[in-house]
Protein backbone atom coordinates (compact mmCIF):
# COMPACT_ATOMS: atom_id res chain seq x y z
CA UNK A 1 0.00 0.00 0.00
CA UNK A 2 0.97 3.59 -0.44
CA UNK A 3 1.89 5.75 2.10
CA UNK A 4 -0.49 6.74 5.17
CA UNK A 5 -1.68 9.18 8.15
CA UNK A 6 -4.46 9.91 9.18
CA UNK A 7 -6.21 13.04 10.61
CA UNK A 8 -7.39 13.80 13.48
CA UNK A 9 -11.11 14.04 12.54
CA UNK A 10 -10.31 10.46 11.38
CA UNK A 11 -10.23 10.89 7.35
CA UNK A 12 -7.19 9.28 5.74
CA UNK A 13 -4.24 11.41 3.91
CA UNK A 14 -1.91 9.85 1.73
CA UNK A 15 1.81 11.12 1.89
CA UNK A 16 3.65 12.01 -1.00
CA UNK A 17 6.27 9.96 -2.59
CA UNK A 18 9.65 11.52 -1.83
CA UNK A 19 12.17 10.27 -4.86
CA UNK A 20 11.24 12.17 -7.70
CA UNK A 21 14.16 12.11 -9.97
CA UNK A 22 13.83 10.84 -14.05
CA UNK A 23 15.67 8.92 -16.45
CA UNK A 24 16.38 10.81 -19.44
CA UNK A 25 17.35 9.73 -23.14
CA UNK A 26 20.35 12.11 -22.63
CA UNK A 27 23.38 10.50 -22.47
CA UNK A 28 24.72 13.38 -20.36
CA UNK A 29 21.70 13.34 -17.71
CA UNK A 30 22.37 12.17 -13.79
CA UNK A 31 19.81 8.93 -14.80
CA UNK A 32 20.36 8.13 -18.88
CA UNK A 33 18.31 5.56 -20.46
CA UNK A 34 20.51 2.80 -21.14
CA UNK A 35 19.85 -0.99 -21.16
CA UNK A 36 19.26 -3.05 -18.47
CA UNK A 37 20.65 -0.12 -15.96
CA UNK A 38 17.40 0.39 -14.05
CA UNK A 39 15.08 -2.59 -12.14
CA UNK A 40 11.59 -2.26 -11.03
CA UNK A 41 10.42 -3.24 -7.78
CA UNK A 42 6.46 -4.37 -7.88
CA UNK A 43 3.98 -6.10 -5.90
CA UNK A 44 1.26 -7.42 -8.46
CA UNK A 45 -1.51 -6.73 -5.80
CA UNK A 46 -0.87 -2.78 -5.81
CA UNK A 47 -2.47 -0.90 -7.82
CA UNK A 48 0.24 1.60 -7.98
CA UNK A 49 2.69 -1.01 -8.78
CA UNK A 50 0.35 -2.50 -11.57
CA UNK A 51 0.02 0.06 -13.54
CA UNK A 52 3.96 0.37 -13.66
CA UNK A 53 3.71 -3.47 -14.60
CA UNK A 54 1.36 -2.52 -17.91
CA UNK A 55 3.37 0.63 -19.03
CA UNK A 56 6.53 -1.94 -18.84
CA UNK A 57 5.35 -4.53 -21.45
CA UNK A 58 3.06 -2.20 -23.70
CA UNK A 59 6.40 -0.63 -24.60
CA UNK A 60 7.58 -3.64 -24.69
CA UNK A 61 11.04 -3.07 -22.69
CA UNK A 62 10.81 -6.33 -20.70
CA UNK A 63 14.56 -6.74 -22.05
CA UNK A 64 15.48 -3.42 -21.12
CA UNK A 65 14.15 -2.72 -17.70
CA UNK A 66 14.24 -5.62 -14.84
CA UNK A 67 11.62 -6.69 -13.02
CA UNK A 68 11.68 -7.74 -9.19
CA UNK A 69 8.69 -8.62 -7.69
CA UNK A 70 8.09 -8.82 -3.99
CA UNK A 71 5.44 -11.04 -1.91
CA UNK A 72 2.46 -10.02 -3.08
CA UNK A 73 1.16 -8.73 0.23
CA UNK A 74 2.40 -6.75 3.19
CA UNK A 75 4.31 -8.12 6.34
CA UNK A 76 5.02 -6.94 9.44
CA UNK A 77 7.91 -4.85 8.57
CA UNK A 78 6.57 -3.95 5.29
CA UNK A 79 6.80 -5.49 1.61
CA UNK A 80 9.35 -8.14 1.80
CA UNK A 81 11.17 -11.06 -0.27
CA UNK A 82 9.31 -14.68 0.17
CA UNK A 83 9.98 -16.96 -2.23
CA UNK A 84 6.58 -17.76 -3.19
CA UNK A 85 4.00 -16.84 -5.81
CA UNK A 86 6.57 -15.05 -8.12
CA UNK A 87 8.24 -13.54 -5.63
CA UNK A 88 11.93 -13.16 -5.71
CA UNK A 89 13.73 -15.16 -2.50
CA UNK A 90 15.52 -11.88 -1.64
CA UNK A 91 16.75 -8.38 -3.56
CA UNK A 92 19.02 -10.13 -6.38
CA UNK A 93 21.06 -7.25 -6.11
CA UNK A 94 21.65 -6.85 -2.84
CA UNK A 95 20.11 -10.04 -0.78
CA UNK A 96 17.82 -7.92 1.13
CA UNK A 97 15.06 -9.35 2.48
CA UNK A 98 13.38 -6.33 3.61
CA UNK A 99 11.99 -3.54 0.58
CA UNK A 100 13.01 -1.11 3.66
CA UNK A 101 16.80 -2.07 3.21
CA UNK A 102 16.79 -0.72 -0.49
CA UNK A 103 15.62 2.69 0.97
CA UNK A 104 17.57 2.68 3.66
CA UNK A 105 20.60 1.87 1.27
CA UNK A 106 19.30 4.89 -1.07
CA UNK A 107 19.12 7.30 1.87
CA UNK A 108 20.23 6.07 5.09
CA UNK A 109 18.29 8.91 7.31
CA UNK A 110 15.24 7.47 5.00
CA UNK A 111 12.23 7.23 7.38
CA UNK A 112 9.11 7.49 5.47
CA UNK A 113 6.84 4.59 4.25
CA UNK A 114 7.83 1.92 2.06
CA UNK A 115 6.03 1.76 -0.96
CA UNK A 116 6.32 -0.03 -4.52
CA UNK A 117 6.76 0.59 -6.89
CA UNK A 118 10.36 1.39 -6.97
CA UNK A 119 12.42 2.41 -10.01
CA UNK A 120 16.14 1.70 -8.70
CA UNK A 121 19.31 2.78 -10.85
CA UNK A 122 21.63 -0.54 -10.69
CA UNK A 123 24.94 1.39 -11.58
CA UNK A 124 24.54 3.94 -8.77
CA UNK A 125 23.03 1.83 -6.33
CA UNK A 126 20.15 4.44 -5.68
CA UNK A 127 16.49 5.04 -6.05
CA UNK A 128 15.13 6.91 -9.69
CA UNK A 129 11.50 7.26 -8.32
CA UNK A 130 8.91 5.84 -6.20
CA UNK A 131 5.88 7.47 -7.82
CA UNK A 132 3.62 5.57 -10.08
CA UNK A 133 2.51 8.04 -12.29
CA UNK A 134 5.89 9.40 -12.91
CA UNK A 135 7.68 6.00 -13.33
CA UNK A 136 5.23 5.80 -15.66
CA UNK A 137 5.97 8.11 -18.04
CA UNK A 138 9.77 7.74 -17.72
CA UNK A 139 8.37 4.38 -19.61
CA UNK A 140 6.65 5.67 -21.41
CA UNK A 141 9.45 7.45 -23.96
CA UNK A 142 12.43 7.57 -22.06
CA UNK A 143 13.61 4.33 -23.66
CA UNK A 144 12.30 4.82 -27.38
CA UNK A 145 15.52 5.20 -28.58
CA UNK A 146 16.17 1.33 -27.79
CA UNK A 147 13.14 0.23 -28.97
CA UNK A 148 12.54 -1.25 -32.30
CA UNK A 149 10.52 1.57 -34.68
CA UNK A 150 6.62 -0.17 -34.07
CA UNK A 151 7.10 0.52 -30.15
CA UNK A 152 8.26 4.06 -30.77
CA UNK A 153 5.14 6.76 -29.21
CA UNK A 154 5.95 8.55 -32.48
CA UNK A 155 4.55 4.89 -34.51
CA UNK A 156 2.10 4.01 -31.99
CA UNK A 157 -1.66 4.69 -33.04
CA UNK A 158 -2.91 7.75 -31.94
CA UNK A 159 0.05 9.18 -30.73
CA UNK A 160 1.28 6.73 -28.50
CA UNK A 161 0.59 6.74 -24.31
CA UNK A 162 0.42 10.56 -23.99
CA UNK A 163 0.60 12.20 -27.28
CA UNK A 164 0.85 15.92 -27.51
CA UNK A 165 -2.67 17.10 -28.56
CA UNK A 166 -4.50 14.90 -25.76
CA UNK A 167 -1.65 15.85 -23.02
CA UNK A 168 -4.50 18.61 -21.47
CA UNK A 169 -7.50 16.00 -22.06
CA UNK A 170 -5.51 12.99 -20.51
CA UNK A 171 -4.13 15.34 -17.48
CA UNK A 172 -7.90 16.59 -16.53
CA UNK A 173 -8.85 12.81 -16.66
CA UNK A 174 -5.61 11.57 -14.75
CA UNK A 175 -6.63 14.84 -11.77
CA UNK A 176 -10.41 14.23 -11.12
CA UNK A 177 -10.21 9.83 -11.18
CA UNK A 178 -6.83 10.05 -9.29
CA UNK A 179 -8.63 11.89 -6.59
CA UNK A 180 -11.69 10.79 -6.51
CA UNK A 181 -11.91 7.06 -7.57
CA UNK A 182 -8.17 5.92 -7.76
CA UNK A 183 -7.29 7.61 -4.08
CA UNK A 184 -10.72 7.81 -3.26
CA UNK A 185 -11.47 4.04 -2.77
CA UNK A 186 -8.85 4.46 -0.05
CA UNK A 187 -10.38 7.31 1.69
CA UNK A 188 -13.32 5.30 1.57
CA UNK A 189 -11.64 2.11 2.63
CA UNK A 190 -8.91 3.70 5.22
CA UNK A 191 -11.89 6.01 7.09
CA UNK A 192 -11.80 6.24 11.13
CA UNK A 193 -15.33 7.51 11.53
CA UNK A 194 -18.78 7.43 9.62
CA UNK A 195 -18.53 11.06 8.66
CA UNK A 196 -15.42 10.58 7.00
CA UNK A 197 -16.64 7.29 4.88
CA UNK A 198 -20.04 8.58 3.96
CA UNK A 199 -18.12 12.15 2.96
CA UNK A 200 -16.06 10.29 0.32
CA UNK A 201 -18.34 7.52 -1.21
CA UNK A 202 -20.80 9.39 -2.54
CA UNK A 203 -18.13 11.53 -4.40
CA UNK A 204 -16.12 8.36 -5.46
CA UNK A 205 -19.77 6.59 -6.71
CA UNK A 206 -20.63 10.15 -8.53
CA UNK A 207 -16.58 10.31 -10.46
CA UNK A 208 -17.66 6.75 -11.35
CA UNK A 209 -20.90 7.65 -12.97
CA UNK A 210 -18.70 10.42 -14.68
CA UNK A 211 -16.77 7.92 -16.03
CA UNK A 212 -20.28 5.90 -17.47
CA UNK A 213 -21.05 8.89 -19.09
CA UNK A 214 -17.76 9.25 -21.00
CA UNK A 215 -17.34 5.70 -22.17
CA UNK A 216 -20.58 5.28 -23.26
CA UNK A 217 -20.67 8.96 -25.47
CA UNK A 218 -19.87 8.69 -29.16
CA UNK A 219 -19.63 4.50 -28.85
CA UNK A 220 -15.47 5.37 -27.90
CA UNK A 221 -13.86 2.54 -26.89
CA UNK A 222 -10.91 4.15 -24.70
CA UNK A 223 -11.38 7.69 -22.29
CA UNK A 224 -10.29 9.90 -25.01
CA UNK A 225 -11.46 8.30 -27.56
CA UNK A 226 -10.27 5.32 -30.46
CA UNK A 227 -7.15 4.74 -28.94
CA UNK A 228 -5.27 3.74 -25.84
CA UNK A 229 -3.77 6.22 -23.57
CA UNK A 230 -2.11 6.26 -19.98
CA UNK A 231 -5.43 7.18 -18.87
CA UNK A 232 -7.08 3.96 -19.67
CA UNK A 233 -3.82 2.41 -17.67
CA UNK A 234 -4.62 4.46 -14.96
CA UNK A 235 -8.06 3.72 -14.20
CA UNK A 236 -8.03 -0.24 -15.29
CA UNK A 237 -6.18 -0.60 -12.06
CA UNK A 238 -8.54 0.27 -9.76
CA UNK A 239 -11.39 -0.88 -11.76
CA UNK A 240 -10.05 -4.70 -12.25
CA UNK A 241 -9.91 -4.74 -8.63
CA UNK A 242 -13.13 -3.11 -7.73
CA UNK A 243 -15.67 -5.95 -7.37
CA UNK A 244 -12.80 -8.01 -6.23
CA UNK A 245 -12.15 -6.22 -3.04
CA UNK A 246 -13.19 -2.13 -2.98
CA UNK A 247 -17.01 -3.61 -2.93
CA UNK A 248 -16.74 -6.16 -0.03
CA UNK A 249 -13.59 -5.13 1.75
CA UNK A 250 -13.47 -1.17 1.75
CA UNK A 251 -17.36 -1.29 1.75
CA UNK A 252 -17.64 0.79 -1.63
CA UNK A 253 -20.87 -1.20 -2.10
CA UNK A 254 -23.30 1.47 -3.22
CA UNK A 255 -23.05 -0.12 -6.93
CA UNK A 256 -20.63 -3.14 -8.51
CA UNK A 257 -18.67 -2.34 -11.90
CA UNK A 258 -20.26 -5.77 -13.28
CA UNK A 259 -24.41 -4.95 -12.42
CA UNK A 260 -23.83 -1.26 -12.72
CA UNK A 261 -21.89 -0.12 -15.30
CA UNK A 262 -22.12 -1.96 -18.45
CA UNK A 263 -20.04 0.52 -20.72
CA UNK A 264 -17.42 0.70 -17.94
CA UNK A 265 -17.62 -3.50 -17.68
CA UNK A 266 -16.70 -3.50 -21.66
CA UNK A 267 -13.97 -1.25 -21.16
CA UNK A 268 -12.98 -3.99 -18.80
CA UNK A 269 -13.06 -6.55 -20.17
CA UNK A 270 -11.81 -5.34 -23.57
CA UNK A 271 -8.50 -4.52 -22.04
CA UNK A 272 -8.59 -7.51 -19.86
CA UNK A 273 -8.86 -10.34 -22.59
CA UNK A 274 -6.92 -7.96 -25.88
CA UNK A 275 -4.50 -10.31 -26.24
CA UNK A 276 -4.88 -12.96 -24.24
CA UNK A 277 -4.30 -16.67 -24.98
CA UNK A 278 -7.92 -17.37 -23.74
CA UNK A 279 -10.20 -14.51 -24.94
CA UNK A 280 -12.28 -15.09 -27.74
CA UNK A 281 -11.00 -12.14 -29.51
CA UNK A 282 -7.63 -11.29 -29.36
CA UNK A 283 -4.67 -8.69 -31.06
CA UNK A 284 -1.45 -6.86 -30.38
CA UNK A 285 -3.00 -3.81 -29.24
CA UNK A 286 -1.54 -4.19 -25.56
CA UNK A 287 0.69 -6.93 -25.97
CA UNK A 288 -1.61 -8.86 -23.81
CA UNK A 289 -0.33 -6.13 -20.93
CA UNK A 290 -3.65 -6.08 -19.26
CA UNK A 291 -3.94 -9.57 -19.27
CA UNK A 292 -0.69 -10.92 -17.95
CA UNK A 293 -0.20 -8.74 -15.25
CA UNK A 294 -3.52 -9.40 -13.73
CA UNK A 295 -5.25 -12.73 -14.51
CA UNK A 296 -2.11 -14.77 -12.07
CA UNK A 297 -2.62 -12.33 -9.72
CA UNK A 298 -6.42 -12.50 -9.15
CA UNK A 299 -6.74 -14.34 -5.89
CA UNK A 300 -3.94 -12.82 -4.30
CA UNK A 301 -5.69 -9.44 -4.41
CA UNK A 302 -7.96 -10.31 -1.43
CA UNK A 303 -5.41 -11.18 1.25
CA UNK A 304 -3.47 -8.46 -0.07
CA UNK A 305 -6.28 -6.12 0.53
CA UNK A 306 -7.25 -7.76 3.55
CA UNK A 307 -3.82 -7.51 5.49
CA UNK A 308 -3.34 -3.86 4.24
CA UNK A 309 -6.51 -2.65 6.06
CA UNK A 310 -5.96 -4.74 8.70
CA UNK A 311 -2.09 -3.12 8.93
CA UNK A 312 -3.60 0.55 8.05
CA UNK A 313 -6.77 1.06 10.52
CA UNK A 314 -6.56 -2.03 12.86
CA UNK A 315 -2.93 -1.41 13.58
CA UNK A 316 -2.41 -5.18 13.12
CA UNK A 317 -5.29 -6.24 15.52
CA UNK A 318 -8.20 -8.54 14.78
CA UNK A 319 -8.99 -11.76 12.57
CA UNK A 320 -8.03 -12.22 9.08
CA UNK A 321 -11.17 -12.82 7.14
CA UNK A 322 -10.78 -12.94 3.54
CA UNK A 323 -13.68 -12.67 1.09
CA UNK A 324 -14.48 -15.57 -1.56
CA UNK A 325 -16.24 -13.65 -4.28
CA UNK A 326 -17.35 -13.07 -7.14
CA UNK A 327 -17.05 -16.67 -8.91
CA UNK A 328 -16.11 -15.60 -11.95
CA UNK A 329 -13.32 -12.58 -12.00
CA UNK A 330 -13.74 -11.08 -15.25
CA UNK A 331 -16.69 -12.56 -17.66
CA UNK A 332 -15.51 -13.54 -21.15
CA UNK A 333 -16.06 -11.05 -24.42
CA UNK A 334 -18.28 -12.16 -26.54
CA UNK A 335 -18.03 -12.11 -30.49
CA UNK A 336 -20.26 -8.93 -30.98
CA UNK A 337 -18.42 -7.20 -28.39
CA UNK A 338 -14.69 -6.92 -29.48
Amino acid sequence: MAATSYHKDGHFNRLSSQFRDLVSPDPASRFPAEKGRYALYVSPTSPWAHRTMIARILKGLEEIVDLYQVHHHLGPQGWYFSGKEGSLPKDPLYGFTLLRDLYLKADPSFSGRVTVPLLWDKKTHTIVNNESSEIIRILTSAFDHLLPSHLREVNRPGGGLYPSPLRQEIDNLNSWIYNLINDGVYHVGFAATQESYDAHLYPLFDALDRVEQILSSDGRKYLVGEHLTEADVRLYTTIVRFDVVYHPIFQCNLKSIRHDYPAMYLWLRRLYWDGSSEGEKGSDLTRGAFYKTTAPNFANYAIGYVLGRRFVVFDNQGPVIVPRGPKVFIDALLEVEG
